[in-house]
């Protein structure tokens, strides 16, 4: 083998060994105590566990189950059980907006599951992962 094709071949690995530098992260940094921010993750665990759930019971067709576990876990209802009123006052307003979108959207598809159309319950569903999103991409703890 040539040089040329080692020197190439060494250049190569060197270009693609080194560390290109990370973009900074655009989403608003959210500075919150210890507790509370080890309490808004876990919230946000139990949240994706229930979308989970949910998606399992519309695929089970049992959507009278999925409307009961939306509300009681992720809609509007469920905000004491999560400490809403002590942890909004640390978001910024567009999250806290963000966050009531999603429990609103939850307590929407407990009321569309209810009435039986699965496929309209599902198409709901996409309203509560959306908010999830839109927090998700705007907004950082870490």
């Amino acid at each position: 083998m040539s040089y040329r094709f080692h020197l190439t071949t060494v250049l190569l690995i060197l270009l693609l060994a080194t560390p290109v530098a990370a973009e900074p992260d655009p989403r608003i940094l959210v500075e919150l105590p210890a507790p509370m921010q080890a309490h808004m993750l876990q919230n946000m665990r139990g949240h994706l566990e229930v979308l989970d759930r949910l998606l399992l019971l519309l695929a089970e067709g049992r959507l009278d189950a999925a409307a009961d576990l939306a509300e009681s876990e992720l809609g509007m209802s469920s905000l004491e059980k999560h400490g809403a009123s002590h942890m909004a006052p640390f978001y910024p307003q567009g999250m806290q907006q963000t966050g009531t979108r999603m429990h609103r959207s939850a307590s929407r598809f407990s009321r569309i599951a209810q009435e039986g159309d699965v496929l309209a319950a599902y198409k709901s569903l996409r309203e509560i992962t959306a908010a999830c999103t839109a927090c998700h991409a705007g907004y950082r703890v870490r």
